[in-house]
C-alpha cells in the first residue's frame, strides 16, 4: 500500500528534498511507501549518464529563456521537465534488490502503458530504451535511483516517470532528449488533438499504480 501526495506546480529542487526526507521516513518505517505527483516548472535535469553535447544551449542561454539545468543523482541522460508533463515520483521499497531493479522499471512503463491506453493511445516499449512510446515518438521518460535502504533490506525507489500531457514539446529542441537522436518526443494532446484534463490522467494514473504496485 502507499499514500498519494498531489503537489500541483512544485519547484524542482523542493521535490528532491522532499524525496530525500520520504526515503528517510518510508526507510525508517515511520511512513508508508509515498507516490508524488506533480508539474514542475520549466527545468532540465541531467542524470549521472549525462553528456554535455545533448545541451544544445549555455546554461546562460537556457536561463535567459526561463529555464533552469539541475544536475542530479538518477540514472540516464538529459530530460525536461515543465507545465503540462505529469511527473511521478514513486518512494517505495523494494524486496527483491537484485530482481526487483529491472522488474520494477517494465511496472513502472506498464503502469504509463496502461494510463495512457484510457484515450486510446497505443502505448508499447522499444528495446533497448527505457521508457514509453507511441510509434517513434517518446511520450513519457522514465530515470529512476535505487537507495540502499540503511534498516530496509533492499532498494528504496526514487526519481520516477514523466508523462507528456499538455507539455509544450517545443522546449525538447532545446536538448537531445534522453540522449536519443534518432527518434522525438510527442504528448498526449499532440496524438489526441485536443487538450486533456490533468486531474483525470492524475486518477488514471495512480490507479494504475495501485494495481501494479499496491
Amino acid at each position: 500500500m502507499f499514500d498519494v501526495q498531489k503537489l500541483g506546480l512544485t519547484d524542482y529542487r523542493k521535490a528532491w528534498e522532499l524525496q530525500k526526507e520520504l526515503i528517510h521516513k518510508v526507510d525508517q518505517g515511520d511512513i508508508p511507501d509515498q507516490f508524488v505527483l506533480l508539474e514542475h516548472p520549466h527545468t532540465l535535469t541531467c542524470g549521472r549518464g549525462s553528456h554535455q553535447e545533448n545541451l544544445l544551449l549555455s546554461v546562460d542561454e537556457y536561463q535567459a529563456n526561463g529555464i533552469e539545468v539541475i544536475d542530479i543523482d538518477r540514472g540516464g541522460d538529459v530530460t525536461y521537465h515543465g507545465p503540462g508533463q505529469l511527473v511521478g515520483y514513486p518512494i517505495f521499497k523494494l524486496y527483491d534488490a537484485k530482481k526487483g531493479a529491472h522488474g520494477y522499471l517494465r511496472d513502472l512503463e506498464e503502469v504509463i502503458i496502461e494510463t495512457i491506453a484510457k484515450w486510446g493511445i497505443k502505448g508499447a516499449r522499444r528495446t533497448p530504451y527505457t521508457g514509453v512510446w507511441v510509434g517513434d515518438r517518446k511520450i513519457a521518460a522514465i530515470g529512476v535511483k535505487f537507495n540502499h535502504g540503511r534498516y530496509h533490506q533492499g532498494y528504496i525507489t526514487s526519481h520516477g516517470c514523466a508523462l507528456n500531457v499538455n507539455t509544450d514539446l517545443s522546449y525538447f529542441n532545446m536538448i537531445v532528449p534522453c540522449g536519443i537522436k534518432e527518434y522525438g518526443v510527442t504528448s498526449m494532446q499532440e496524438i489526441l488533438g485536443e487538450a486533456v484534463e490533468m486531474e483525470d490522467v492524475i486518477n488514471e494514473l495512480t490507479r494504475q499504480a495501485f494495481t501494479k504496485f499496491a
